[in-house]
């Protein structure tokens, strides 16, 4: 018997047996072994094969083509290869000192409020704007001294003044040196004169030391504020640092780059690593490029680090990982032209938006990559 001839018969026999209504189990397609060469293609159910949409007895679900056109479902070989390991930090928006700056109280003092008003947190400002006026506030005790002492420098402001007008009045019979000696003298008392009547009724301006957006702002007019207290907080919205945290100083040498988890619209520029640890832990620095996204300075953030060092896996969407009901991470894999089956597996973030499979699944499985949510749900 030649090689069609054994094929046709082959289909015949098929189709009388299809036409009696006798069981056929199909032969399983790419992705029917397990990641020890185990056959995952045992027979779903007793009776005819079953041609609707249904979830099997052993687990697996039957999905006729036409649903599957209309649920999108797409599947890929997904052989084993190697990439580079990764690691899940803890990480949080830091200021970053290049573009950001705060305004902090010199001395204790009362707030008052520019011609403009006081500015909220979120409005834009720029180098040197005035952001309030602090008028210092002092003791009675205090009060009274620096007036004595104003008072005194005031008394030797008008000697000096009178000496000088004498000297100039003597010049050519008084040596110059003298006279030079006078005037700068008269010089010091002006300034310090000046600085004391400031510091009694004069105010400071609180400006702004870079230009961008305020991230904070803590005063209120009339409001008593203590020295060196944080009054407002200058940030560029599109230059902001990411801090992460690891407790292994071996670790952090092998960091290479990292992804935000959740939000690829952000890159990072790895900048290294601290030479102290804080809290237990080395803080690593990211320099964050943001497009048509907000961080706000303290928001907590999931990274996904890329070490320098390699591992073996399978390199999915993050899209084709699910939950079964027992809350096991699993992929679905395809068994013949309408059959797929959930396999548990072991995964880790490659990046924003891949995972690799470290463990279940072997290099001839076809993964579901696109709409494997669809199938998860199906009872």
């Amino acid at each position: 018997m030649t090689k069609n001839q054994s094929k046709t018969s082959w289909i015949v026999a098929l189709w009388c047996c299809a036409s009696l209504g006798l069981s056929v189990n199909a032969w399983a397609g790419p992705g029917a072994h397990g990641p020890n060469g185990e056959h995952l293609d045992a027979p779903a159910t007793a009776g005819p094969s079953p041609s609707g949409l249904m979830r099997l007895p052993d687990g697996s679900v039957q999905v006729p083509k036409s649903v599957q056109r209309r649920m999108g479902i797409r599947t890929v070989l997904a052989p084993e290869g190697s990439h580079p390991a990764t690691v899940t930090l803890n990480a949080r928006v830091v200021m970053d000192p290049r573009s950001a700056g705060q305004v902090q109280a010199t001395v204790g003092g009362r707030i008052e409020p520019p011609p403009q008003g006081l500015p909220v947190a979120g409005q834009a400002v720029r180098q040197g704007q005035v952001l309030a006026w602090l008028r210092p506030t002092l003791g009675a005790g205090e009060r009274a001294d620096q007036r004595a002492s104003l008072a005194e420098l005031r008394a030797s402001r008008q000697l000096g003044e009178q000496r000088v007008a004498r000297l100039n009045q003597l010049e050519g019979s008084v040596p110059a040196k003298d006279i030079e000696a006078a005037r700068s003298e008269l010089r010091s008392l002006r300034e310090r004169e000046s600085i004391l009547g400031q510091s009694l009724e004069g105010v400071q301006a609180l400006v702004a030391p870079v230009s961008g957006v305020l991230a904070s702002a803590r005063v209120l007019a009339g409001q008593v504020v203590a020295s060196e207290e944080l009054l407002f907080e200058v940030v560029d919205p599109q230059r902001v640092l990411i801090e992460a945290q690891v407790s292994d100083p071996a670790l952090a040498a092998q960091v290479q780059s990292a992804v935000v988890q959740g939000l690829p619209q952000v890159t990072l520029t790895y900048q290294g690593a601290a030479r102290v640890m804080r809290e237990g832990a080395v803080p690593l620095t990211f320099a964050a490029r943001l497009q048509n996204t907000v961080l706000a300075i303290g928001q907590p953030l999931t990274l996904v680090a890329t070490l320098s060092r390699q591992q073996p896996g399978v390199a999915v969407p993050a899209e084709a990982v699910v939950r079964n009901p027992s809350n096991e991470t699993v992929v679905w894999i395809k068994l013949s032209a309408e059959r797929f089956l959930p396999q548990p597996v072991q995964t880790q973030p490659l990046d924003a938006s891949t995972v690799l499979v470290t463990r279940g699944l072997s290099p001839d499985n076809r993964v579901v990559v696109q709409g494997a949510s669809l199938i998860n749900q199906i009872r």
